[in-house]
C-alpha cells in the first residue's frame, strides 16, 4: 500500500510541476529547484523505520551528487541560447553533468584510496 502512496505522491508533484510551467515559469522552477525528491525519500525512508543515521548519510550523499547536476542547468539555456536545438543542447548538457560526475567519482575514489 504504502509503495502505492508513493507513486501516486510522486507523480502528482512531477505533473503538478509541468502544469504550473504552462501558467507561471518562475513558480514551477522554484518548485523544480526545491529539493523536494530527495525530501520525499528521505519522509519515506523515515517511515520505512531507516535509522536517522542512515538517513542523514543519504542526504550528506545526496549534496555532493547535486553538485555536478548544477552546471548542466547553465549549459543547456547558454546552447539554447547559441541556437542549438532541444535534444542536441538537452544531450551536451547532460554529457557535461556526466562527465562532472566521472570527475567527482574519481576524485571520492582517490581521497578513499589514501585513507586506506
Amino acid at each position: 500500500m504504502l509503495v502505492v502512496v508513493k507513486i501516486i505522491v510522486n507523480a502528482l508533484l512531477i505533473t503538478g510541476i509541468t502544469e504550473l510551467t504552462k501558467r507561471n515559469i518562475i513558480a514551477a522552477a522554484l518548485i523544480g529547484a526545491l529539493p523536494i525528491v530527495t525530501i520525499l525519500a528521505m519522509i519515506w525512508m523515515h517511515v520505512e523505520g531507516q535509522e536517522h543515521k542512515k538517513i542523514a548519510e543519504y542526504s550528506m550523499a545526496t549534496f555532493w551528487l547535486v553538485l555536478p547536476t548544477l552546471p548542466m542547468f547553465l549549459v543547456y539555456p547558454w546552447l539554447s541560447g547559441k541556437g542549438v536545438g532541444f535534444w542536441p543542447a538537452l544531450l551536451l548538457s547532460t554529457l557535461v553533468m556526466l562527465l562532472l560526475y566521472g570527475g567527482l567519482a574519481l576524485y571520492m575514489y582517490m581521497q578513499q584510496g589514501q585513507q586506506a
